[in-house]
């Protein structure tokens, strides 16, 4: 049976509990942005210095355990691994709104981070366990989709929430979803396809046949030391560093940038906030059903971050006095960050074996984090002591123009078939 005739029912069934689960862990990160734009800071007596600090605890605890996770969930279970970090974050998001001081605060974003580090990397080994070459990018988008889209509602009901209760509500509501949706996690997965018993023995035949045929073409990676120490997979780790600074630079400090630049309240502020991640949904998904029609993968990343570090500089030319000029060349960056992501994940189960490669994209992911919490860390801490965002569009620019040119340097894999990588 060809896997066009069964990738229907697996796209039907697998791809929305995906995109689900990781939109919940994506609104129990961002929303802090929201509460910090809204008055946690005058609330608890937070400093601005502190305040950047709080924003990037998160990614600390995130960088951490990494690979921890993802060995686990390559080694053993996908789907028991996921529901708890589901119970763990959602009542750790909830957590937050009953906080009564600094300490505690930063030990719930650590805790969250921690709980949360897992999910991203244990969601790409399930997909990768389900989804052929020739449909990763686009399974890889839809998985991402969790993060902007998310971020698009989110934006919009934190600010009705703050509008309407507080930020301390909007916390307690925003965790609860997480904890409900572990249980429903726990009912509908299974880790391979073998366990699934919505499918046929003959669809299972023939999903495992063409997963295993494309394993052969792979040159053979003993173990995960051998795996860390390849250039490719070096390179990778130091791109997606450099690319999360811009990103999550954005991400957490996006509603503060624009009320400093404009008056308005929460939810106007909430519904601005959610247009460039409107524009970087729709920019994923025809980068990544690109990317899988012509099976290239790099040169559907590195220019359009090349995009967004020249949207960051232009925003940073154009001055802090002409807000709505600025905001256009905010919402270009923001859809040409995002768009790359299916096409970047799809290219380390091209490169490297099963039994290696969900470490390689844990330890990528991990430098990932550790950019994203220096991005919010200096973003948050330029923003405070420059009084404008302008020094921190030229950081986020240097950063995505760094990541530019180590996409290039990444040489194809030395396989048995042709790379597309």
């Amino acid at each position: 049976m060809s896997i066009a005739k069964i990738a229907p029912k697996r796209w039907w069934y697998i791809m929305p509990i995906v995109f689900i689960s990781y939109s919940l862990a994506y609104l129990d990160r961002a929303n802090f942005s929201f509460a910090s734009a809204a008055g946690i800071n005058d609330d608890l007596g937070i400093t601005k210095t502190i305040s950047s600090l709080l924003g990037a605890l998160f990614f600390l605890g995130y960088f951490f355990f990494q690979i921890p996770g993802a060995i686990y969930a390559e080694r053993r279970s996908v789907k028991k691994l996921i529901f708890w970090c589901l119970l763990l974050w959602g009542g750790c998001a909830s957590l937050t709104g009953i906080v009564s001081n600094i300490p505690m605060l930063m030990v719930i974003r650590f805790a969250l981070g921690v709980v949360e580090a897992a999910v991203m990397p244990a969601l790409l080994i399930y997909i990768s366990n389900w989804f052929t070459k020739s449909e990763r990018s686009r399974a890889n988008t839809f998985l991402i989709l969790g993060n902007p889209v998310t971020v698009l509602w989110m934006s919009v009901l934190s600010g009705y929430l703050i509008n309407s209760f507080g930020w301390r509500e909007m916390f307690i509501f925003e965790g609860a979803p997480a904890i409900i949706w572990a249980f429903c996690w726990w009912f509908m997965v299974q880790d391979k396809p073998a366990q699934a018993k919505w499918l046929s023995e003959s669809e299972k035949r023939a999903l495992q046949q063409q997963l295993l045929k494309e394993q052969e073409g792979i040159k053979a990676v003993h173990n995960y030391a051998e795996a860390f120490r390849s250039r490719n997979v070096i390179i990778l780790s130091i791109q997606y560093f450099a690319w999360s600074i811009g990103v999550y630079g954005f991400v957490l400090w996006l509603p503060s940038i624009l009320r400093n630049g404009m008056e308005m309240g929460m939810v106007q502020a909430g519904w601005l906030s959610a247009v460039p991640y409107l524009a970087a949904t729709i920019a994923m998904i025809l980068v990544s059903w690109a990317s899988d029609k012509l099976q290239k993968r790099k040169i559907f990343v590195w220019p359009l971050l090349l995009i967004g570090a020249l949207a960051f500089l232009s925003s940073y030319m154009l001055g802090a006095h002409h807000f709505w000029g600025s905001y256009t060349l905010l919402v270009i960056a923001g859809a040409a960050m995002y768009a790359p992501y299916g096409p970047f994940f799809a290219i380390v189960p091209e490169m490297l074996p099963r039994n290696v490669s969900g470490g390689a994209m844990a330890l990528i992911n991990s430098m990932g984090a550790l950019g994203s919490f220096v991005g919010s860390w200096v973003v948050g801490y330029l923003n405070g002591a420059t009084g404008s965002p302008s020094a921190s569009y030229m950081f986020m620019a240097i950063a995505l123009l760094v990541s530019v040119w180590l996409t290039l340097i990444v040489k194809p894999a030395q396989n048995t078939q042709p790379q597309t990588a």
